[in-house]
């Protein structure tokens, strides 16, 4: 009984806590003055931001990128040379540093390594852990600029993002991550400076095991759709996640920001209703992948190798569900020992571009495109004059709106393909060795992070292929967003008529829904079919890859 509530109870939850953090949200953003902030605006500053044009926006969001992946990278290369390293543990080669480095600041946390054998203490906590509080500090201050933008009328100038990022990090991602961390802490979750616990196991070998500050880390990590674990098997290791209650406090920490996201759009725009719509096809979208999630493992009930015993069906399939929906990236089971069907689900959630909730601000702002191609199409279907909050939508926007779109997908077919020929990184047979690749390049391009363990990335070609598609995913996006918004908010505000495309309605819902799927279907459907789809067909006939 209490396993058949789980998931109603996770989706009421979700639906009665997201709009009071999505109104929160909205108004630390959009505050003429927060305490502590005037210390910030005098030294960044002078004095009050200058509010900034979208080019602006962009080349000061590259900056900070570039410096603090140039840290980070020094960090990881070195860390031998670092303090708190207590298992003297090398630096990373290169390509590997270039990649983490890569996946911190895109807010993908990939990990082609094993997080306690290979990364010291310091770099954890100095080095990973602000990446995933500015990276989805990022994502929100993304969000908010092209919120303001839409709303404006005649400007070019819609928010600074030196103010945005310190707002979003330290009012919104910092207190929340302490309660969530204090709750982990409470149901056993390591939070420690001790060395490294020395065993024996039962067969006479020695085993160390690693200590370490993970609460900290583990609560930004769900709470930023981060997901890069302490450990290398991440939630699915017991100092990570070892009751049900803290399962639970990490799932739910994985969905309520970048839903709360939708209501934040929602009231800095003023459309409430239009909001609820957004939502609800999130919502759709995603109920509808849990359940067939949820299907086909109860009817492959063999397929328990990777997976926790001490987590339910329910558990370990609304965790898949979630963290792919929400580029989190997270796991508390081994997401190749799925069934076909539901590893499909899972790598089509990613490939739609992280909308379905999406990351922290990313998935609003990924949606936003979506939402613009939907009126489009709405327009020339029915011979009205596309408009979008009273913009028309032009050429401009929608070549912007196609690149933010089809760029990911790109990165994601182009690099299976590649990796195909090159023969490399891929350890199964058959169709399985297709989604494992296709698995991989839908992680990186949608700033997932989570992989099927037979991939093996820590390759020249793995690290160089994926950090590029990280890049693209994060970068390309918001480009085309932040342009696209620009160029709105530089355009006169028409007046709303009875001849306008209502994007508060169910029918606005229904097509938006149909555009993606129509979208993504058309683009992913043939490797699709060769991948997880074929496996399913074998595996239903007895063959097994």
């Amino acid at each position: 009984m209490v396993e058949l509530l789980y998931f109603p109870f996770f989706i009421g939850l979700l639906l009665l806590v997201s709009p009071f953090i999505g109104y929160y949200m909205a108004f630390i953003l959009n505050a003429k003055g927060l305490p502590l902030e005037g210390a910030l605006k005098r030294f960044l500053f002078s004095g009050e931001p200058r509010s900034q044009t979208p080019k602006q926006y962009l080349q000061s969001l590259i900056i900070f990128h570039l410096f603090g992946g140039i840290l980070l990278f020094l960090i990881l290369k070195y860390q031998n040379l670092l303090p708190m390293n207590s298992l003297k543990l090398v630096g990373m080669d290169w390509d590997l540093a270039l990649n983490t480095t890569i996946s911190f600041i895109t807010n993908t946390n990939w990990q082609a390594y094993s997080g306690e054998s290979q990364l010291s203490n310091f770099s954890q906590m100095v080095g990973l852990t602000p990446q995933n509080f500015l990276s989805a500090g990022v994502g929100v201050s993304v969000l908010a600029y092209v919120s303001r933008a839409i709303t404006s009328s005649e400007t070019k100038h819609f928010g600074n993002f030196w103010l945005d990022l310190f707002r979003s990090s330290f009012y919104i991602l910092l207190p929340i991550s302490i309660i969530i961390a204090l709750l982990l802490v409470s149901q056993g979750v390591i939070q420690s400076f001790a060395e490294p616990i020395t065993s024996v196991s039962s067969t006479g070998n020695i085993r160390i095991i690693p200590m370490g500050t993970a609460a900290s880390q583990i609560a930004i990590k769900q709470l930023g759709t981060n997901g890069g674990g302490f450990f290398g098997v991440n939630s699915a290791h017991p100092f990570e996640n070892p009751t049900p209650i803290s399962n639970f406090i990490e799932l739910f920490s994985i969905l309520v920001l970048p839903a709360s996201c939708v209501f934040l759009y929602g009231k800095i725009t003023n459309s409430f209703r239009h909001a609820w719509v957004v939502f609800f096809v999130m919502l759709s979208l995603f109920v509808i992948g849990f359940l067939c999630v949820f299907y086909s493992e109860m009817n492959h009930p063999g397929f328990w190798e990777g997976k926790e015993a001490r987590f339910t069906l329910t558990e370990s399939s609304l965790w898949l569900s979630a963290t792919t929906a929400a580029s989190n990236g997270s796991v508390n089971s081994m997401h190749d020992s799925y069934s076909p069907l539901a590893g499909g689900i899972a790598i089509f959630q990613m490939m739609l571009g992280e909308i379905i909730f999406g990351g922290i601000g990313t998935g609003m702002y990924g949606m936003i495109l979506f939402l613009i191609l939907t009126v489009f199409l709405s327009g020339l279907m029915t011979g009205r004059t596309p408009e979008y909050f009273g913009k028309k939508i032009g050429s401009y926007e929608i070549k912007w709106t196609l690149f933010g779109i089809l760029a990911p997908t790109l990165c994601i077919l182009i690099g299976t393909t590649f990796t195909l020929l090159l023969n490399n990184g891929y350890t199964a047979n058959g169709p399985h060795a297709l989604s494992q690749i296709l698995y991989a390049f839908s992680s990186a391009a949608g700033n997932n992070g989570s992989a099927f363990a037979g991939f093996g990335a820590d390759t020249l070609w793995g690290n160089l292929s994926l950090g590029i598609s990280m890049l693209v995913g994060r970068f390309g996006v918001i480009c085309a967003v932040v342009m696209v918004c620009g160029s709105f908010g530089s355009k006169i505000t028409t007046k709303t008529s009875e001849g306008n495309f209502k994007i508060d309605s169910l029918l606005f819902g229904i097509l938006t829904f149909s555009v993606i799927i129509i979208v993504c279907g058309l683009s992913f459907f043939p490797v699709l079919a060769l991948g997880p789809i074929l496996e399913e067909l074998f595996i239903q006939s007895g063959v097994f890859f």
